[in-house]
């Protein structure tokens, strides 16, 4: 489509960070690359945010979600949708891209049907196991689908489909250790177990926490990220046990420090901790909570021998206990798998299938 000399693409995603920060992964690799970039999302999702810190040109489009139950929402978001794919294929027509490339979310449905229409090659990444709805419309008009799971691969198009993991931030892989115990007040005497509980943090996982904290600081130092209002004020002095509500610039350092993890296994989260080879335990969000996803996920890593998993309805303070105790005990065996995983680098794998459609 494009007939200028630059190299140029758009990304799209959005509604979560899972459907940014993956681009946001990939904007250095391109632009090292020659890429003009740009980037076509939703008026207010976390993209509109996200992006233009990143200083690229940003088109916000209009987007609507689809449910699968009963909304009012539901009878006007089409028409959203269908105004968005309006406007996406306007902006194709303006920009004259080389190639699309969608992590997903419902503002990249309209962006990928219009690419298709304009002759446009899309490749598109999914995160879970199994597709979101989103994706699942934007398959057929799809030239790849990147997937981070080997099951995914089997379940997608046979001649569509590409395993390569998630893009990571470069920065992530940047920690250093000696700066991540000093954060927390720690030293090198004991080993470190980081608790990461999501956004918006689990009350179970917390709890549990909290529960066996006495018994977990005999053994280990203790960093719990617990979440927005999610802080414990009387454990605030506690020796060897510090906690955040979030931390974002200490982060990579603070990994880093860590010698064995507990995290809810959303795809992204998973992909870091896999990239970063750390023992983990894996306490995915539960199917009441969510479509599951995270649980179709964490165990395809523990089936992989990445990840030990607890389901949330069965955490207790004894089995918590005892399996932090295990998986570091064994900590050796899963680096070890975890270096055996041929999903090494998703940046380099994901841009390198984007110059091959961009030359088409």
């Amino acid at each position: 489509m494009n007939s200028d000399s630059k190299k140029k693409i758009v990304l799209t995603g959005g509604g979560t960070a899972g459907h940014v920060t993956p681009n946001i992964a990939l904007i250095p690799e391109l632009e090292s690359e020659g890429y003009e970039v740009h980037y076509i999302g939703s008026y207010e999702g976390i993209e509109s945010v996200l992006i233009p810190e990143q200083n690229i040109p940003y088109y916000g489009i209009s987007s609507g979600k689809l449910r699968r139950y009963f909304d009012p929402k539901n009878f006007s978001d089409p028409f959203k949708v269908i105004k968005g794919y309006f406007q996406a294929k306007q902006l194709l027509k303006t920009i004259r891209p080389n190639v699309v490339f969608s992590k997903g979310g419902f503002v990249s449905v309209p962006v990928v049907l219009a690419a298709k229409r304009c002759h446009i090659p899309a490749i598109i990444h999914e995160s879970d196991m199994t597709p979101g709805l989103a994706n699942r419309i934007a398959i057929p008009s799809a030239s790849k689908v990147c997937a981070n799971f080997p099951e995914t691969v089997h379940s997608l198009p046979e001649n569509k489909a590409v395993l390569t993991g998630t893009p990571i931030r470069k920065e992530l892989f940047e920690g250093n250790k000696e700066k991540g115990l000093q954060f927390c007040g720690f030293n090198d005497q004991k080993p470190v177990l980081m608790i990461i509980g999501g956004s918006l943090g689990s009350v179970a996982v917390n709890t549990a926490v909290r529960s066996i904290l006495p018994a977990l600081l005999e053994k280990f130092q203790v960093i719990h990220l617990c979440g927005k209002d999610k802080l414990d004020e009387s454990l605030t002095n506690t020796p060897g046990y510090v906690q955040f509500e979030y931390v974002k610039d200490e982060l990579t350092h603070l990994f880093a420090a860590a010698d064995i993890l507990i995290s809810r296994a959303g795809a992204n989260a998973i992909c870091e901790i896999l990239a970063l080879r750390k023992p983990n335990i894996l306490i995915p969000l539960s199917a009441q909570a969510s479509r599951g996803d995270q649980i179709l996920n964490a165990n395809s890593f523990e089936k992989q021998g990445f990840s030990k998993v607890i389901m949330e309805e069965e955490v207790t303070d004894e089995l918590l206990l005892k399996t932090v105790n295990d998986v570091y005990d064994h900590k050796d065996a899963y680096i070890e798998k975890m270096n055996q995983s041929p999903l090494s680098n998703a940046t380099r794998e994901i841009v390198s299938l984007i110059k091959n459609y961009a030359l088409q």
